[in-house]
């Protein structure tokens, strides 16, 4: 059975390394993408802490599934559970795995490799993946799960006064440090302590939501978020501009909207349409999507002019333009191009990715476009 792909990220403890090693070959067989978060042998480590990687990973939008193998499956699941956005399931036969795809959407699938051998747990993964979630009934019954999910992390953050802890800001400070370190891979890169700490890392964060089912309420978290860690920006879409830019009004944190978004495909003349609504109702900074069927075309021309459309527009207004790139789809030859391209139409920035499609930014990614961008 051909299998469609994904992007999978798998993990497991020591009791199920030796399966997870089998599964990731299988999976890369399939032509799946496939991130391994670890163990990487069969030293005695403790489940928790890779079940969290792989959920980490399914939550954020970097992976499109997730797998975690521990010896019943049962804890990883748990700890899986806690993580905002994860449905994960512990499967021991094809039944269930079907159930928890079609019934429940689940996207992360724990096995115990004590409950079941290879063979089996292939069935079991291969049905996993090819289940689809798709009956509106079963839709209702999974989004009555996510409002759980988003009443109690609304109250949550209402009683500690946000989701983002001093630990989180902690690691996130450490990942910007490390990023700014490679330099690019550039010869640029700075030298001695970095000026990146925990108190100026909230100006360096864009605060985004830009899901298709964001609600008024969604916003309206994000702006108070963005207040109370008085973050660089809120980026939302074109339809919420005005509200954000009500909610934030009088401060520092700045509007940035998404145009062309996700695909890029739509006409210079449309994107520019929207740069210009949207600088009018408050927006500051504009990411926009270069048309990427074009770049892969050889069609530099266009593309340059679809850019130069959106950032002469931005510049009347005196805002930022941010060119979006869609890295996964490129090759990297084309990643350079894109970046010169956007350079060419004046563009301020350069980004990797929507989240939106195959895959997110990689530090590879960010240090080709560095070595590109970073000495002009």
């Amino acid at each position: 059975m051909q299998l469609r792909t994904y992007h999978v990220v798998i993990g497991s403890d020591h009791g199920g390394f030796e399966l997870k090693s089998e599964l990731i070959r299988h999976l890369t067989s399939e032509g799946h993408r496939v991130t391994n978060v670890g163990t990487d042998s069969k030293e005695s480590v403790h489940y928790p802490d890779f079940a969290k990687k792989v959920a980490d990973m399914v939550g954020s939008g970097l992976a499109d599934f997730g797998v975690m193998i521990d010896g019943a499956g049962i804890g990883s699941a748990m700890t899986c559970n806690k993580v905002p956005g994860v449905l994960a399931a512990a499967c021991y036969n094809e039944a269930l795995a079907k159930n928890a795809r079609e019934h429940n959407g689940a996207n992360v699938l724990t096995l115990g490799a004590g409950q079941n051998n290879l063979a089996e747990s292939k069935q079991i993964l291969n049905t996993f993946l090819t289940t689809d979630h798709t009956e509106d009934r079963h839709k209702r019954r999974v989004g009555m799960i996510r409002e759980v999910e988003r009443k109690h992390m609304s109250k949550s953050a209402g009683s500690m006064g946000g989701d983002l802890s001093p630990e989180d800001v902690q690691r996130i400070a450490a990942k910007v440090q490390e990023l700014l370190k490679s330099g690019g891979g550039s010869s640029a890169a700075p030298a001695g302590p970095l000026p990146v700490t925990i108190a100026d890392l909230p100006k360096l964060i864009d605060h985004t939501v830009l899901k298709p089912e964001t609600t008024r309420a969604d916003i309206e978290k994000l702006c108070a978020e963005a207040l109370e860690h008085h973050f660089y920006s809120v980026c939302v879409n074109p339809s919420y501009v005005q509200l954000a830019s009500k909610l934030l009004r009088n401060s520092d944190v700045k509007v940035c909207a998404v145009v062309g978004f996700p695909l890029g495909a739509q006409t210079t003349q449309i994107k520019t349409l929207e740069t210009r609504k949207a600088l009018r109702e408050g927006a500051s900074e504009i990411d926009m999507v270069i048309n990427i069927g074009a770049l892969k075309s050889g069609d530099d021309q266009l593309v340059q002019r679809d850019i130069r459309g959106v950032v002469e527009d931005c510049r009347d207004s005196r805002a930022k333009c941010k060119v979006i790139l869609e890295t996964s789809l490129l090759t990297d030859e084309e990643k350079v191009r894109a970046c010169e391209l956007s350079m060419k139409a004046g563009a301020d920035f350069v980004k990797t990715s929507t989240g939106f499609s195959t895959g997110g930014a990689t530090v590879e990614d960010i240090r080709l476009m560095s070595r590109v961008v970073a000495p002009r």
